[in-house]
C-alpha cells in the first residue's frame, strides 16, 4: 500500500519576501521583488535588474553562529539554510545541535551552482599564491551538495541526504524525489527544496545569451512579463524554497498542521529530439509529462483548477500554454486559472521550482490566486487558447481543490506535480 504524503512545513527566501508571512503578503498584493543593481550596470550588463532576497546581518545571525559565518560567502547555501530551517520549525520541530540523529527524516535539496562567490574569492587567492589562506570551508561552500551538507548537519538528519540538479526543474524534481521516498515507506519525512546563488557570476552567461530583458532597467517592477505580448526576456532572480514532506500517518500521529496533500507527479526528458534542444522544450515530452503526472495523481484533467506555470516571459510562453491546453484538452473559459510567480520574483533558476511550489501551496491553503502582473497585454497566441479572465491581474479569492505546478529546464527536462487541498 502506497503511503499518502502531505506537506507540514514551509520556508521561503524570495526577492519579494523572506519567510512565509512576508511572501504570502507579497503574493496577495502582487508585490514585485525586482530592483536595479548598479553592479550589473558597472559590468556592462544589458539587463541591469534582478531579484535578490533582502537578508540582513542580523537575520543571518539568527541561523548561523559567528564561527559558521567566518569566511562564509555563498548566497545560495545561505538562502537554502534559512528556508530549510524555517520549514523545519514550521513543521513543529526544534533545531538543536545536540538532538538525537533522526533516521526517519532525510533531505533532498537541489541547486544549479554552489558558492560561485566563494569560488571566485578562492581563485584570486590561488592566483596570488595564497593557497594556505583559502580557509577550511572552501570545499563545503563550493561543492554541489554543500547546501545539503550544511542543512543535514544543523538538523541531524539520518535518512537519505543528497543534492539534485536539473536546471530550472530542480526544485520541483526534488519534491517529487522526496515524495517517492516517503510513498514507498523508505522515510517518514523528507525536507526538500532548492536554492540559487545571485549575482553577475551566475547571471552573466544568460545576459550573454540575450535571453534576459534589457528594456526595463529604469522600471524594474514592470520588467518580468510572463504571457505578455511585450515580454522581452526573463529577469534573473535568486533565493530558496523548502518544504517538509511527511507521511499522512506520521503527521496525524503527532497532530501536525497540514498545508496540502501531494497527489503525485512526473519527471521526464525530451531528449533534445523533435524540436527539443539544450535550451528549448520538446513539446510532445512536455505534454506527456503533464498527462502522466495527472494519471499518477489519480485525477482527471477536468479536476485541475489552477496552474502555476513555468512561464518565464520568453518566446516559449505561448508554446507552454498550447502544451497545457493540448494535454488537458481544455481551452477558452474551460481552461484552468493560470499564473506565473516569476512575474513577481523573476526567474530564480534552480530555486524557481521550489519557490513556486511554496507559492502554489500558500495559494491552495489560503484559497486565493495570486496575480500575474505585467501581462495586461496578453500575448495574442495565448489569447486564442484561453479566456482573458483565466489570467488574474489582481489577487482573486477562489474556492479550489487542486493546483498543478510545472517546471521545464535547460537540457530539455520536465517536472510536473499536483497538490490537493487537505480537509481533515
Amino acid at each position: 500500500m502506497k503511503k499518502r504524503v502531505v506537506i507540514t512545513g514551509l520556508g521561503v527566501v524570495a526577492p519579494n519576501g523572506v519567510g512565509v508571512e512576508a511572501f504570502t503578503k507579497a503574493l496577495k498584493n502582487g508585490t514585485s521583488g525586482i530592483s536595479f543593481h548598479q553592479e550589473l550596470k558597472d559590468l556592462n550588463f544589458s539587463c541591469q535588474i534582478g531579484g535578490i532576497p533582502p537578508i540582513s546581518d542580523q537575520l543571518k545571525s539568527q541561523y548561523f553562529t559567528d564561527l559558521q559565518l567566518r569566511g562564509f560567502n555563498s548566497s545560495g547555501i545561505l538562502y537554502g539554510c534559512i528556508a530549510g530551517i524555517d520549514a523545519w520549525k514550521d513543521a513543529g520541530f526544534n533545531v538543536n545541535e545536540d538532538s538525537e540523529l533522526d533516521y526517519d527524516t532525510g533531505l533532498i535539496f537541489g541547486t544549479g551552482t554552489s558558492g560561485v562567490e566563494k569560488f571566485r574569492e578562492a581563485i584570486y587567492k590561488l592566483d596570488e599564491g595564497n593557497v594556505r589562506r583559502l580557509g577550511s570551508t572552501v570545499v563545503l561552500q563550493t561543492m554541489a551538495s554543500g547546501v545539503s551538507a550544511y542543512l543535514s548537519g544543523m538538523l541531524g538528519l539520518g535518512n537519505q541526504v543528497t543534492t539534485n540538479s536539473s536546471a530550472c526543474s530542480t526544485g520541483t524534481e526534488a519534491l517529487l524525489l522526496g515524495y517517492d521516498r516517503i510513498q514507498n515507506g523508505k522515510a517518514k519525512r523528507m525536507l526538500v527544496g532548492s536554492c540559487s546563488d545571485h549575482g553577475p557570476y551566475v547571471w552573466g552567461g544568460f545576459d550573454a545569451m540575450r535571453v534576459m530583458t534589457y528594456k526595463h532597467n529604469i522600471e524594474p517592477e514592470r520588467a518580468s512579463r510572463p504571457m505578455s505580448a511585450t515580454a522581452s526576456g526573463f529577469v534573473p532572480g535568486s533565493g530558496s524554497g523548502a518544504l517538509v514532506l511527511e507521511s499522512l500517518e506520521s503527521a496525524l500521529e503527532r497532530g501536525a498542521k497540514i498545508y496540502a496533500e501531494v497527489l503525485g507527479g512526473e519527471v521526464n526528458s525530451g531528449g533534445q529530439r523533435n524540436g527539443g534542444t539544450l535550451t528549448a522544450p520538446n513539446a510532445e515530452a512536455v505534454k506527456r509529462c503533464i498527462s502522466i503526472a495527472i494519471e499518477n495523481a489519480s485525477i482527471n484533467t477536468a479536476e485541475v483548477d489552477v496552474i502555476n506555470g513555468h512561464l518565464t516571459a520568453t518566446a516559449k510562453d505561448a508554446l507552454e500554454i498550447q502544451n497545457w491546453s493540448s494535454a488537458l484538452n481544455r481551452s477558452g473559459k474551460d481552461f484552468p486559472f493560470i499564473n506565473s510567480t516569476k512575474s513577481l520574483v523573476g526567474h530564480c533558476l534552480a530555486a524557481a521550482g521550489a519557490i513556486e511550489c511554496v507559492a502554489s501551496i500558500i495559494q491552495l491553503k489560503e484559497q486565493f490566486i495570486a496575480p500575474s502582473i505585467n501581462c495586461e497585454d496578453l500575448h495574442p497566441e495565448i489569447e486564442k487558447l484561453l479566456h482573458r479572465d483565466r489570467v488574474p491581474q489582481k489577487s482573486l479569492t477562489c474556492d479550489f481543490d487542486i493546483i498543478a505546478k510545472a517546471s521545464f529546464g535547460f537540457g530539455d527536462v520536465n517536472a510536473c506535480i499536483l497538490f490537493k487541498r487537505f480537509i481533515a
